[in-house]
């Protein structure tokens, strides 16, 4: 007999079997996996799955390091969510496991019922229909006392998918239809942002109201005061802050999703965490910012550094996840600032932030396979861009191409780690010494059909025309193509 129906949300699909989201979808889209309203069976996914082991779970792991205090108190502190919503969230699970055993000892009852009523028939009838019923109780004895093919297997998968649902709850935003985790004690505020979503905010700390959004399903719990008030009829239509709750289950809410123009210009002190020298050419810069005052820009985006009167504009290299961490590549020119980078700044030294700058920024729309091309130190915001796209999961395929000559291939390792770690990564280095036209068609070569491709390049400008032109006779759409001059 087949194990009750239990039906779990994608991004805990991907988890517990170790793929990335936009691999799981991959196989919906294929056939391969059967989904019911965007969840997935437990008995579809044992089948997909025959191989995979519950065993190596990260979650289980997690919670033996808290159990085993292995990096103390910080681990209780950032991986644990807080004792209230803990408390709720294991209440609600055993409100779950009450109203499963209530439904077996109903189906007990039921079993009892046709049994006494089964012996009633067999009793009043013949030899043949005594025989009859006999066979048909036998057979409901054996598939009742018999487990299921998975039956371990899918006890397991249980296991694992409640210790996930007591330490994170999943958040779905409409009407954009992203997906992400809720953990430790995070508000669904810094929870998007750690997976580099860019939901709309404005001072982070209740005061504001421009982080409102509107709850549709599931239970919430606030564990930040706020001074926004509220009118009683917003109240009642679910509305809410996402800087001062979290989510006690999964939750689906309405926010909107924050683009390049609706981002404000910031001004904000950073420090020099270091200095780093990629090659004779290139350093990356890394700053962090204070801990109030988070940098907001999307990937691709350029901020204007300043130290000491002397200004510089640069694309930034890292990922909007990485929480107050900016990183950016400095190529070696005359340049007052790219001077000061090379010769004198250091450690500790503040420097000024200006912006963001820039509509060259990621789709996160689009699941579409992204082609990225990157001309020489033009690989910052492509890196930005890239390691966005792996944080939200959101790509189906991505081939970089880095075209570099004097300043060289400076992060190669970092791009072969990419293509190891993930099978719909695939990287390709380029020699720089190429005419425009015989580049873009090396480039292009493998790839005569992009009508359903978004391309991102950053380049010289003579090499993003004809990259352009040439990708359009491939059949890109002028909405897929995003090109930023270098």
């Amino acid at each position: 007999m087949r194990a009750m129906a239990h039906y779990l949300p994608l991004s805990r699909v991907a988890r517990l079997v170790g793929q990335s989201r936009a691999s799981i979808q991959r196989m919906i889209h294929d056939g391969e996996l059967a989904t019911f309203d965007g969840m997935v069976d437990m008995n579809e996914l044992l089948r997909v799955f025959p191989d995979v082991s519950w065993e190596d779970d990260g979650e289980f792991k997690r919670v033996q390091e808290i159990k085993e205090k292995a990096y103390g108190k910080r681990i209780y502190e950032r991986a644990l969510p807080d004792k209230e919503v803990l408390a709720e969230r294991l209440f609600e699970m055993g409100r779950e496991f009450a109203a499963a055993k209530t439904l077996l000892l109903h189906y007990d009852e039921v079993l009892r019922f046709l049994n006494d009523k089964l012996d009633d028939l067999a009793d009043r009838g013949g030899p043949a229909l005594y025989e009859a019923v006999a066979g048909v109780k036998l057979w409901l004895k054996r598939e009742l006392d018999a487990a299921p093919k998975e039956a371990e297997r899918a006890e397991s998968l249980l296991a694992h998918e409640s210790v996930m649902r007591i330490m994170s709850a999943q958040v779905t935003v409409q009407p954009s239809g992203h997906e992400f985790l809720v953990e430790g004690n995070d508000t669904l505020l810094e929870a998007a942002l750690r997976v580099g979503l860019p939901l709309n905010y404005g001072c982070s700390n209740g005061n504001c109201g421009e982080c409102r959004a509107r709850l549709v399903s599931g239970q919430l719990r606030r564990v930040h005061p706020h001074d926004f008030t509220f009118r009683e009829q917003d109240k009642a239509n679910g509305d809410f802050l996402l800087c001062s709750y979290t989510a006690v289950t999964d939750v689906v809410i309405e926010a909107a999703v924050a683009g390049a123009a609706d981002i404000p210009q910031q001004r904000i002190p950073a420090r020099v965490k270091a200095v780093e020298r990629l090659g004779e050419r290139i350093v990356a810069l890394h700053l962090t910012t204070p801990r109030s005052q988070r940098l907001r820009f999307l990937a691709g985006q350029r901020v204007r550094l300043a130290a000491d009167g002397i200004a510089g504009e640069y694309h930034i290299a890292s990922c909007p996840c990485e929480d107050r961490q900016i990183t950016l590549h400095i190529r070696r020119d005359n340049r007052p600032f790219t001077r000061k980078a090379f010769d004198s700044l250091a450690k500790e030294d503040t420097v000024t932030i200006e912006g963001p700058f820039g509509g060259f920024v990621y789709n996160i729309e689009s699941r579409r396979p992204a082609l990225f091309v990157a001309w020489e130190h033009g690989f910052a915001p492509i890196q930005s861009l890239i390691q966005h796209a792996m944080s939200l999961e959101i790509a189906d395929a991505m081939h970089l191409y880095w075209v570099a000559g004097e300043t060289g291939h400076y992060l190669d390792n970092l791009c072969r780690s990419w293509a190891d770690a993930m099978d719909n990564f695939h990287y390709h280095p380029i020699d720089g010494a190429h005419d425009p036209a015989g580049l873009v068609e090396r480039l292009l070569a493998d790839h005569g059909d992009l009508a359903h491709t978004d391309l991102y390049a950053v380049g010289p400008h003579d090499l993003l025309r004809a990259l352009e032109a040439g990708a359009m006779a491939r059949g890109l759409s002028p909405l897929g193509w995003h090109g930023e001059v270098l």
